[in-house]
This record gives C-alpha cells, sequence and structure tokens, in this order.
C-alpha cells in the first residue's frame, strides 16, 4: 500500500488569518506538480483587461497574462488544487474544493484559467472536462474567457480547437475537451466527466432538482482517481438553502477541524462571527477580508460608494450588497417593510432545542395557534406556554411551531422546496405522505396538549379550517375550546403584543430555522390607521407559522388560568 504524506484541510486560526491578510490556504502535497501546473495557468492571458503589456517577442500590447496580474491567494489556490495529485499512484488526494468569495474577485476568470490547465495537462484520451453553471447566462461569463485565453495565444490556438456554438474546447492530441453546460438548458444525463467545476453553487441551492443533476455531473469521478470537482461561489442573496446551505456549513465544519475530512478543501473568504455579530463588515477598512483582489479587480472605494447609496433603499437591496459583495449571509430578509419584531426575534432564541414536551413540562398553560390554506399552502400550528411559577422565567411565554407540507406545495412553489426540504431534515416541517395526514397529526398534539390538562383554548382562521375540526372533535377537544381569531387587520393588537413582549424578553424560543424564515418572510401593509401582514403581501415565500403564532399570542395575552388546581399545604401548630 502506499503511503501518502500527511496534510490537513483544516484551518482553526482563519478568523484572525484573514484579517491579518495571511493566506488561509494550505501548502500543496505535491510541491513540484503544483508549479508545474502553476507555470502553465501563469502564462495564460486574462483578455478582458486592457492591453497594457509589452509582448517580448513581436513589440505589440497584449492583455497581461495570470501571472502579471493576480494576486498571490490565486496562486495559492491553483497550487492547492494541482498540488494534491500524486504522479506516482495516479490518484488526485484532494478530491473536492469549495470557493466562496465575495463578487467582482475574478471568480469565473479563474475558473476558467483552471480548467484550461486542466485540460492542457490531462494525459486521459478523450476526457471530458465540465463546467456547470446554474444558467445560460453564467455559463457564456465562464466559457467566454477560456476561449479567449487560446485565442490571445498562438502556441494554444494550434493546440485546442474552440467551437462557440456548443461552448466546446478540444485538445487536437488527446481528444480531451472542456465543455460549458447551462443547468436551465443543457443536459448532463450521462456525463463521465473527470474534473469539474460548478460555478454559482448558491444558485443551485434555489433549484429543486439540484443534488440529482450535480449527483449526475460528478458522477463520472468515481472511475477517475485523478479528477476532482471544484465549486464556486458568492453568499446568498436569500438565507442559504438546499444543497449550497448543506455545502456551505459543511465546508465551514471542515475549515474548522469540528470534521476531520482532509479529501476537502474550504476557503471561505467571510467575516469571523465577532465582526457579524458587531456590524464591522460596515466598516469599509474591513472591506478586505472577503474581496482577496482587493486593489484589482474591486476597489475599497468603488464597495464604500456603492454602500452609501444602498443604505437609504427600501427595498431589501442593502442586505442583498451585503451578501453579493461583503459574503454576509442572509438570515432574516429584514426589508424595511418589514414586520418589527423582525429585528428581535433571533435575541429571543433563548432557549435552543426547545422542542414539544419540553414545553410541555415547563408549562403551567398553553395556547394553540393553528392557520393553514389550500394545498399551496402551509398547515401550521403553534403552542405558547406559560412558564409555571416555580421555575426561572416564570411567567415568560415559550413558544414552538410545526408545519406541515402536501406534495403539491413543492411542485407549485418549486423557488422555495429547498428550503422546505431543509426544514423538513430539521424536524420542523412534515412532508405529508397521505392526504389526511396533516390534520390528523396536528390534532394529536393539540390532544396531547389536553391530556396533559394544559390546554386554554385553540385559535383558528375562520377561513381555513379545512378538516381541522373534525380531527380535534376526534381527538376530544371540547367545541367551545375552539375559538375564531379575526384576521387581516383585527390581528394587529395581537401582532403588536407580540412585538412588545418580544421587547421585554418576554417571549422566548428555541430558534426554529423554519420560524425565523417566516418571520424574515413577513412584510407590512398599512390599513388605514392599523397596519395588516397577509399571504398575499409575501408573495411565494410562506409566513403560515408566523400567522399561527399571531393566533397563539392573541390568545395568551387574554391571560389565561392555568387549568391544573393549585395546591397548598398548611401546617397547623
Amino acid at each position: 500500500m502506499t503511503a501518502y504524506p500527511e496534510w490537513t484541510t483544516a484551518c482553526p486560526d482563519w478568523a484572525e488569518r484573514l484579517v491579518q491578510r495571511r493566506s488561509i490556504i494550505p501548502p500543496p502535497i505535491f510541491p513540484d506538480e503544483a508549479e508545474a501546473a502553476l507555470a502553465i495557468f501563469k502564462n495564460l492571458q486574462v483578455t478582458d483587461l486592457a492591453k497594457t503589456v509589452v509582448d517580448a517577442e513581436t513589440g505589440d500590447y497584449r492583455s497581461p497574462t495570470f501571472g502579471e496580474c493576480s494576486d498571490e491567494w490565486v496562486f495559492d489556490f491553483v497550487r492547492a488544487i494541482f498540488g494534491a495529485y500524486d504522479a506516482e499512484t495516479g490518484n488526485q488526494l484532494i478530491r473536492e474544493f469549495y470557493l466562496l468569495i465575495a463578487k467582482k474577485n475574478t471568480k469565473s476568470t479563474i475558473a476558467a484559467g483552471i480548467m484550461l490547465t486542466a485540460l492542457i495537462l490531462c494525459w486521459r484520451n478523450d476526457e471530458e472536462h465540465l463546467i456547470l453553471a446554474p444558467t445560460k447566462e453564467v455559463a457564456e461569463n465562464s466559457f467566454k474567457p477560456a476561449a479567449s485565453m487560446v485565442r490571445a495565444d498562438a502556441e494554444l490556438s494550434a493546440l485546442l480547437h474552440v467551437q462557440d456554438h456548443v461552448r466546446t474546447i478540444t485538445h487536437l492530441v488527446t481528444k480531451a475537451s472542456l465543455k460549458v453546460v447551462a443547468a436551465d438548458t443543457d443536459t448532463v444525463s450521462g456525463k463521465k466527466s473527470g474534473r469539474i467545476l460548478v460555478d454559482e453553487h448558491w444558485l443551485f441551492g434555489k433549484r429543486h432538482n439540484a443534488d440529482a443533476m450535480i449527483m449526475e455531473a460528478t458522477g463520472g469521478l468515481r472511475s477517475r482517481p485523478e479528477g476532482w470537482v471544484i465549486y464556486l461561489t458568492t453568499q446568498s442573496d436569500d438565507p442559504p438553502a438546499g444543497v449550497f446551505k448543506q455545502k456551505l456549513d459543511y465546508y465551514r465544519d471542515v475549515r474548522d477541524g469540528v470534521i476531520v475530512d482532509p479529501r476537502r478543501l474550504g476557503v471561505l473568504y467571510e467575516f469571523p462571527k465577532a465582526m457579524i455579530d458587531s456590524k464591522a463588515y460596515l466598516d469599509p477598512n474591513n472591506f478586505y477580508i472577503p474581496n482577496p483582489n482587493m486593489g484589482r479587480s474591486v476597489t475599497q472605494i468603488d464597495l464604500q460608494d456603492e454602500l452609501r447609496m444602498r443604505q437609504s433603499e427600501q427595498d431589501g437591496s442593502f442586505q442583498k450588497f451585503l451578501a453579493k459583495h461583503l459574503n454576509v449571509e442572509i438570515g432574516m430578509n429584514l426589508r424595511n417593510d418589514r414586520w418589527a419584531g423582525a429585528d428581535l426575534w433571533a435575541a429571543a432564541g433563548t432557549c435552543p432545542g426547545l422542542d414539544f414536551e419540553t414545553l410541555l413540562e415547563l408549562c403551567e398553560v398553553v395556547t394553540t395557534g393553528i392557520d393553514g390554506g389550500g394545498l399551496d399552502d402551509l398547515l401550521a400550528v403553534t403552542f405558547t406556554g406559560r412558564i409555571k411559577p416555580n421555575l426561572p422565567g416564570a411567567g415568560n411565554w415559550l413558544t414552538w411551531s410545526r408545519a406541515w407540507a402536501n406534495p403539491s406545495v413543492l411542485e407549485r412553489r418549486k423557488e422555495i422546496a429547498p428550503r422546505l426540504r431543509d426544514f423538513a431534515g430539521q424536524g420542523d416541517l412534515v412532508l405529508v405522505q397521505n392526504p389526511g395526514d396533516d390534520v390528523r397529526e396536528l390534532a394529536a398534539l393539540v390532544g396531547r396538549v389536553h391530556k396533559a390538562n394544559l390546554l386554554d383554548r385553540v385559535g383558528v382562521d375562520p377561513l381555513g379550517l379545512g378538516g381541522v375540526l373534525e380531527a380535534l372533535d376526534d381527538e376530544g377537544i371540547p367545541e367551545d375550546r375552539i375559538v375564531a381569531i379575526s384576521q387581516g387587520w383585527k390581528l394587529s393588537a395581537a401582532i403588536r403584543t407580540a412585538e412588545r413582549k418580544l421587547n421585554e424578553g418576554v417571549i422566548e424560543h428555541g430558534g426554529q430555522e423554519l420560524m425565523a424564515w417566516c418571520v424574515g418572510n413577513a412584510k407590512v401593509v398599512p390599513v388605514g390607521n392599523a397596519f395588516n401582514i397577509t399571504k398575499q403581501a409575501s408573495g411565494t415565500a410562506k409566513i403560515d407559522p408566523l400567522m399561527s403564532f399571531f393566533n397563539s399570542i392573541e390568545l395568551m395575552s387574554r391571560n389565561p388560568a392555568s387549568p391544573q388546581k393549585q395546591y397548598q399545604m398548611f401546617v397547623y401548630g
């Protein structure tokens, strides 16, 4: 058995390194392989830059090469990729790479250079190299720089054949090829590519079939031990979801040393948590942290000007600017028309991991809110309980929610399907398998509260009852315990109560991502002297669990008495 050198892809001191402008990319495992590939990469011309360099042979002006215009981090990344190849055994020791970097840091151009280098070095005849892009536009952004690099060099033009109409570059000796595929127009079925680059991975997080698509595209790696896959991405302009969230979370753990996986390397240019919490990302002097190309393809003054302009806009573009240009992850979508409670929601998550059973154990009385609509909505329930007098936090309100989604929701709302599957994996949302399971399971939870002698009232939206009443009746819930909660502007009092109680620290929850998402989706609509939060105003995003929360808050604000009898012992002397 071949004895491989020891290496690690963890970088636990990454935060300190980024702040100090030090590299977060490990040295190559095989330096000779790294330098041989880097020599090819450095000689490729970056043709979208002005022709400012005089060619030593011809005396003509040409565009600079990567070697003449790139920062050292680019060379470190190229070294790490090609320097993980063991030429003696033909094995690629690091098989997967993940680069998270802010917009305008020449990501697509670097991708083109890396894939061209791989094509030139490839020894396997008829091998296919693949760039998988989420859209045709992104595919063109990757293919055009690669094609231009070939055409700008006479030696490469004689070695490689460019076919623009099929976005393919072919090596005329080995017949190996580099093909750029757009996921929205081209097919990836049957691909047996040895080296794959997935561009703009965050956009795949919004596609309901992305996992299967990427699995199909990377399937050829199993029979190619020399192969690898590179994921390139900026931060998402929505809360991370789907395959993007899964990969990002995993690579953060690998980087931090929580997961030991030397076969995968994550290079993540993002602000440390302490700088996020203190909003240090708003200081232009810190813009370099997610922008390693600062001073080259991106400048501090341009980012500073755009930041100033975006801060006053009303449509959420400020948050998107932070995500795309500073890699600040969007949690709740804090638009200017957001619910006021959204700013307070995260801080109320003081009971991490709070579940249904724990809520019942800690509370003396529980109110229930239910909300649901048609088959393309979620059915949701929220239980809000008041903590027992003899426990820490006595009198505070604990809240926990669950939702159900019918298969039709995933089909009709494909843009949020990855998010819903994430919530299902966390256990906060149930994907309904059989019609009627949702209302029966919801009613069973309410029945458990009733049997524990904790139930005060069940508040429902009178227009969305469906089969809920029958299911509650089957669970033995008395009819007089079920009350209609007026919706629309009449719900304003409950919404304001929730805001006040959040601000006072009275409402506590377990930090469910489902609820954070719904809170971020909520849009406030003025109605005369009042206001409203409606599903219609929130568009395709879902807020049903939040509406069930408001229904439960409306009932708890009435200060219900505990259904349980309180006993006292008197001792007479």
